[in-house]
């Protein structure tokens, strides 16, 4: 398999992983789009949102949980933060390994894709 994901969770390529367990690493994007943007990605590959089976429930909520955890360690969990699944390319979605974005430190616009400085939806 040639996911980057996987290859990340074998060692094979390096990140910045700051939270690990038996269900889960986190670690740093690299194209950060927040002070701080967190990946929270489950050991076993799904590729997408849509083959989330029932027996994965408990590892979506476990994923979610770890961004609440990081959060409150970076210290935004009260004052707020973003959690985004992407899925599929329409949505954004750009390595087919669910994962869990955590977006904090500052305040989020909305709608996520809209411009500040144009003042206007990216297109």
């Amino acid at each position: 398999m040639d996911c980057l994901f996987c290859k990340i969770l074998n060692k094979e390529i390096p990140a910045d992983v700051i939270y690990e367990d038996d269900q889960v690493i986190a670690f740093n994007d690299i194209n950060p789009q927040a002070p701080t943007h967190v990946l929270v990605i489950p050991r076993k590959h799904i590729a997408t949102t849509n083959e989330i089976a029932d027996e994965d429930t408990a590892l979506v909520g476990h994923m979610v949980q770890v961004a609440g955890k990081i959060a409150k360690e970076q210290g935004f969990d009260e004052s707020g933060y973003r959690t985004v699944f992407n899925c599929n390319d329409h949505g954004g979605q750009t390595v087919h390994h669910i994962h869990l974005h955590l977006l904090g430190g500052k305040p989020l616009g909305w709608p996520p894709y809209f411009d500040e400085n144009l003042k206007k939806p990216l297109s």
